[in-house]
Parts: structure tokens; sequence; C-alpha cells
């Protein structure tokens, strides 16, 4: 991620609903969530307030949108969101990995890549955070 693309992200992430938006987003998954569903969740903010602050996410790259009949789900874009961390990162350690080392324990959700003889038994199971 470059210096600009930073910048729109963190300035998109400096309003309180936007921020609030991406972490809700972040705990949908990629499956993502409607954007009716996000408006209720932002204390039933109206429908031009939530365009509104979606467009801005979308357009700085955090969140991506897909049209399913009539309604229109919104996603994380966890890539863009895995670059600003990246970016905010990059150089931190300057030789002394112990600088990152509380950074890296703070990203460590417990999320753990799943075991290939596992893949039929977890797929009905559903992890919540």
């Amino acid at each position: 991620m470059d210096v600009n693309r930073a910048l729109a992200a963190f300035a998109a992430l400096s309003q309180e609903t936007r921020l609030r938006i991406v972490r809700l987003l972040v705990t949908a998954g990629p499956e993502g969530l409607s954007a009716g569903t996000i408006g209720e969740a932002m204390d039933g903010a109206s429908s031009s307030r939530m365009s509104f602050h979606l467009a801005q996410l979308e357009q700085a790259g955090l969140v991506t949108s897909r049209r399913e009949g009539r309604s229109i789900f919104y996603s994380a874009a966890y890539p863009a969101l895995a670059g600003l961390v990246e970016f905010l990162m990059r150089d931190c350690c300057q030789g002394h990995p112990e600088v990152c080392t509380p950074v890296v324990a703070a990203l460590s959700c417990g999320c753990a890549a799943p075991d290939p003889s596992a893949v039929g038994a977890s797929a009905s199971r559903k992890t919540t955070m």
C-alpha cells in the first residue's frame, strides 16, 4: 500500500460511524451484511446516511459491495485492511524483533488454518468471536 492509499483509508476510518461499520463487517466475515442490516446495527441510521458512509468506505477500498436481487451486500476488504496494517508496521522492527512481538500477539485472533482432515466435520460448525 502506498502513502496516498493509506491516507485515504485513514481518512475514511477517522469518522466514528465508518469505523463502526468496518469493525462490524470484519466480524461478519466474507459473506458480509446487507445495507439494511448495517443500518440497523448503526442505531437505525437512515438509508441515505448509510449510503454516504458505505460509499466513502468503498471509495477508500476498505469495503466491497455486491448486488443480490434488490439488496446490496457489503463486505470488509480484508486484503486492503491487511495492507493498511502492513503499511503501519512495515519498518517497525528495524532489526529488533522484540519491538513487533506485542503487535503480532495482538493480531493473533486465535484463528487457525483449518485442519485438512477435519474439513467435513468443521463445515457444519460456525465459530463465533
